[in-house]
């Protein structure tokens, strides 16, 4: 029955989290391009024979046109669902970049199809460019954090007289400093130091 293909795709992406990324279903997805491709024929012949009997499209309400105006807005409903899953799908991998980064580890990847795959890499590359003219990481805090200020605790010694922003920190091991949130965070995320909650 015609629609129901198209409906599975729609049914996929309510069927789980709205931020968990299912395998494409190119089975089903190549299904509904069948599909459109029949309605765009049985359309195209149907006008063909109203133009044969020289009736005016515009006009002519028999069995032809009913039909060609059926098969013309399943076409539409088919194309809708496909650009519906697609949209969906091309947010989800937005937002990884953004939470996971650029690069995607093997089980997401193999969830992605060639063009979801180059969708994201191109998406990332503008990410970096962007951040890279601004000179600035936006990624570090996808919540604007409330104070730009923390706490921290050395976890290795780092070295004296080190300059974060426009202070001089000695950073031995199980000292403990303020200091801006966007200085402390690559050495937070290297494993050298903590934000301390006292």
């Amino acid at each position: 029955m015609y629609g129901r293909t198209a409906s599975q795709l729609l049914r996929e992406l309510t069927s789980g989290e709205n931020d968990k990324l299912q395998s494409f279903n190119s089975d089903t997805f190549d299904q509904v391009i069948t599909e459109c491709d029949n309605h765009h024929l049985m359309l195209q012949s149907l006008i063909r024979k109203i133009e044969e009997d020289q009736l005016d499209i515009q006009t002519a309400r028999n069995e032809d046109h009913f039909g060609a105006v059926v098969h013309h807005l399943a076409l539409l409903r088919n194309k809708r669902c496909l650009m519906a899953y697609m949209y969906n799908r091309a947010e989800i991998v937005q937002s990884l970049r953004w939470k996971i980064g650029p690069k995607l580890p093997e089980e997401i990847q193999e969830k992605l199809n060639f063009s979801e795959k180059e969708y994201f890499k191109n998406h990332s590359a503008a990410i970096e460019s962007y951040m890279s003219e601004l000179d600035l990481d936006l990624t570090v805090d996808i919540v604007p954090p409330k104070d730009p200020y923390i706490q921290v605790r050395v976890l290795d010694d780092i070295g004296d007289n080190l300059s974060l922003g426009d202070h001089s920190f000695s950073l031995t091991k199980n000292s403990v400093h303020s200091v801006r949130r966007s200085d402390a965070e690559q050495y937070i995320s290297q494993g050298l130091m903590e934000e301390f909650i006292g």
